[in-house]
């Protein structure tokens, strides 16, 4: 799991609109002072927002200002080198190994991922790899805190309103649960999920009720393909630089170096 993986997601939801709108609520803030404050405003916006009541106080109640969230994201920088430096650190012997495990483990909800969807298994394990060790480090950071944190943080309160707003929209459909803990900037799964791209690409592997992206490794694997699948996969073309799946990976992060890793993990993992 990387500190980066936040600026990935922003690519993915920017185009989403909500019914809150633009975040119109309390003041945001720059540091912790006013975020005590602040919090029963956030509250209320999101009763006001279709939020049940004990939702928003088993959540929100709850929730503190971490400076450590803020400390991860005035660091960002992991976009640094070019991809054979960035790959060599990422795409490990002991990865490749690791995810060579995996194709055969998953064999079967893999072969019909990519049967429904045309995203090879590869491509699927190398994302899921590079996200969260294939499910072993999804995070360890509770979620609300981390949401509320950027939402009251200025930079980008706007977005991160939306991303809390779509987190408790997940509990309240009772996808997630109220305690659930993912990454610093509130990325949820075995391959890292913004809540906004949880509540729009989210699928169930076996059709059921609702998609478990944290404890469900076949539901995460088939909500990646489906995401991917809704933002231009072609069955069958290529997915390196120049080739049509390409601009579908930059979907996926914005990074042309992670894009490019994907696609040399996934190579690796095909052969």
């Amino acid at each position: 799991m990387e500190d980066f993986r936040c600026l990935a997601a922003a690519v993915a939801i920017t185009t989403l609109t909500f019914a809150t709108g633009a975040f119109a609520g309390p003041e945001c803030g720059d540091t912790a002072a006013g975020f005590e404050q602040w919090l029963p405003d956030m509250e209320r916006e999101a009763v006001a927002a279709g939020i049940a009541p004990n939702v928003v106080k088993a959540t929100l109640g709850q929730a503190a200002y971490d400076p450590d969230v803020i400390a991860h994201d005035r660091r960002q920088g992991s976009f640094q080198g070019d991809v054979a430096t960035f790959a060599a650190k990422r795409v490990t012997a002991y990865r490749v190994k690791r995810g060579k495990a995996m194709l055969i483990a998953y064999a079967e909800p893999l072969d019909a991922i990519e049967a429904k969807s045309g995203v090879p298994a590869p491509v699927l394990v190398a994302i899921w790899g590079l996200e969260s060790e294939f499910g072993a480090g999804t995070g360890t950071y509770p979620t609300f805190n981390a949401l509320a944190t950027l939402a009251f943080d200025c930079r980008r309160a706007d977005k991160f309103h939306e991303e809390l707003i779509a987190a408790l929209k997940l509990v309240q459909r009772g996808a997630v649960d109220a305690n659930m803990r993912g990454a610093w900037a509130g990325e949820i799964g075995q391959t890292q999920f913004m809540p906004t791209v949880y509540l729009r690409y989210a699928v169930s592997y076996n059709g059921g009720g609702n998609a478990d992206l944290i404890g469900n490794s076949a539901d995460a694997l088939a909500s990646t393909a489906n995401f991917l699948k809704a933002n231009g996969w072609k069955r069958g073309a290529g997915w390196h630089a120049g080739e049509e799946n390409y601009d579908v990976l930059l979907n996926w992060n914005e990074a042309p170096v992670y894009a490019k890793t994907i696609g040399l993990f996934a190579d690796r993992l095909a052969q």
